[in-house]
């Protein structure tokens, strides 16, 4: 366990910098976005007049009002931080192999089981969304505050955390309002980033012929979770709660597929 929680402060550390720009990036476009949005709306009303209703501004502001209408610097820095993951996924190996002084070498070295490699580095990018989810959270609660802060009494009323998430299409994939949503997005997120840890130790296992396993494989585990679901939905025979059972079935059987290949890999076939 002391080797484990070792490895994964590790994985921790090298991307510190990269997931603190990604968040400052997000409270920047989320901040001034928010702030200028209310600011340039109460300009108007006390203009017009505190009745005004023109240019779709509503006589009585909400916090999910100036959610929507602040929602494509929501969704811009959510979108990069999802990329800079997805790249990270595959990057947090091939580092190890392409860095200085091939580190992968010193890895598999160490005096610790070799799958612990791969449960570290799925830890951390599981640590890594995680994080971006909590700050998102954060902002949320300090965007109230703002707005609150901002908006007279008398020209705002209050909103649920709930009422705001829903009215951003981002926020609703990145926060769901139900547990069995939240469960199937980041389940499904997190057998996709086994899939991927697995498709990069063929490779790395196989060299040129294993480019063509890598892609066959993930191309494999894509459609084996993709395509019966979508012929059952058209089926009108299965209820949905089976057919979300079946594919909860199946990602599991991908991810425990993905698992096992992958340790496998770093025993027997990567050498040092």
């Amino acid at each position: 366990m002391n080797r484990y929680l070792k490895l994964v402060h590790m994985e921790i550390h090298r991307f510190r910098y990269i997931l603190a720009s990604l968040m400052v990036v997000t409270m920047v476009c989320q901040f001034s976005s928010f702030i200028l949005t209310i600011k340039g709306t109460l300009s108007i009303k006390a203009e017009k007049g505190l009745g005004y209703v023109g240019m779709g501004i509503p006589e009585i502001l909400t916090f999910p009002w100036v959610i929507i209408k602040t929602k494509e610097w929501f969704i811009l820095p959510i979108l990069l931080s999802i990329t800079v993951l997805v790249l990270y996924t595959l990057l947090i190996w091939y580092r190890d192999w392409f860095g200085r002084s091939t580190f992968i070498y010193r890895l598999l070295m160490l005096p610790s089981k070799r799958w612990l490699l791969y449960v570290s580095k799925l830890t951390a990018i599981i640590m890594f969304v995680f994080s971006m989810i909590a700050f998102q959270l954060v902002l949320l609660v300090g965007e109230n505050m703002i707005f609150k802060a901002m908006v007279p009494a008398e020209l705002r009323t209050d909103s649920t955390f709930v009422e705001a998430i829903s009215m951003n299409d981002a926020l609703k994939m990145l926060l769901p309002t139900q547990f069995e949503q939240f469960i199937y997005y980041y389940g499904l997120g997190i057998v996709a980033v086994m899939v991927i840890f697995t498709a990069v130790l063929l490779e790395r296992s196989y060299r040129r012929i294993g480019v063509l396993y890598a892609i066959a494989y993930f191309a494999g585990c894509v459609v084996s979770a993709v395509y019966p679901v979508s012929f059952l939905r058209m089926d009108e025979y299965w209820y949905s709660n089976e057919i979300y059972g079946m594919q909860l079935g199946v990602c599991l059987l991908v991810a425990v597929i993905s698992g096992w290949l992958g340790f496998w890999l770093l025993r027997k076939k990567i050498t040092v």
